[in-house]
Formats: C-alpha cells, sequence, structure tokens
C-alpha cells in the first residue's frame, strides 16, 4: 500500500519541477500546508506569479472529475494570498488535469462561475502568456 501523504508529496514535488522545466519558474512545496489552513501547495520564488496551486494525486476517480471540496479549498487559500486559484491533480494511467476558473481566462469583466479543465500544455501557454 502507497502512504498517500508521500504520493501526494512526490506529486507536489513532481509539478514543481514541470514549473521549471517549462516556465523557468522556481518553486517548492509549501510545508506550512500541515500547520496552517489555507496555504497552496505550491510555492513561487516569483512575487510576480499570479497563482496559488493545489496539487491532488488519488488512484481513480470515482464517478466525479475533481471533487468540490478540492476545488473550495484552492479558492480560499488562493483569496488569502491574492492570488488566482488552480487546482492540478492527476489519477493513476490518466494526464494530469489542471482545473481554473473561466473568469480568469475571459477577462471580459463579466462574473463566470463555470471552472475550466484542461491539460499540462495549455496551462502552461496560459500561465506563459500571463506571468511576467
Amino acid at each position: 500500500m502507497v502512504n498517500s501523504r508521500q504520493k501526494g508529496a512526490t506529486f507536489e514535488r513532481s509539478i514543481a519541477n514541470m514549473l521549471f522545466d517549462d516556465l523557468g519558474l522556481k518553486a517548492k512545496r509549501d510545508i506550512e500546508q500541515y500547520r496552517a489552513a489555507d496555504h497552496g501547495d505550491i510555492i513561487a520564488d516569483d512575487d510576480t506569479w499570479p497563482f496559488l496551486i493545489e496539487c491532488k494525486r488519488y488512484a481513480s476517480a470515482g464517478r466525479e472529475t475533481f471533487k468540490k471540496e478540492w476545488w473550495d479549498q484552492v479558492e480560499r487559500a488562493a483569496n488569502a494570498f491574492g492570488k488566482e486559484p488552480v487546482l492540478i491533480y492527476k489519477y493513476n494511467h490518466q494526464p494530469i488535469t489542471v482545473v481554473m476558473r473561466l473568469e480568469y481566462l475571459m477577462r471580459d469583466g463579466a462574473h463566470h462561475d463555470e471552472k475550466v479543465r484542461m491539460d499540462w500544455e495549455a496551462f502552461v501557454y496560459i500561465a506563459r502568456e500571463n506571468w511576467g
């Protein structure tokens, strides 16, 4: 049996490494997430990075693609730090999925309550266009 906390930590390190490889962003796991509420999983070394990232790694999806409480968690943390919430999750034998608010992507001044799911490459493109 795999230790779920270790599995999550490994996934978080993997995402931090991918952020560096694909965007040149130096990031690391936020170990304060275990001591205090409303912290994301990944801390960027650059204050201009607009996103707060929460990572989830599970064996299977069941009936849902992602759980509402995952989104609620990242949204609370992002609001506490004045960042845009980003949920990154992965199930065994499935690609990484990234979730963002449609409102952030539209930038039309209207309120859009919907979330957008995308693959890692699409997120990298959006991040590159909106950072720095």
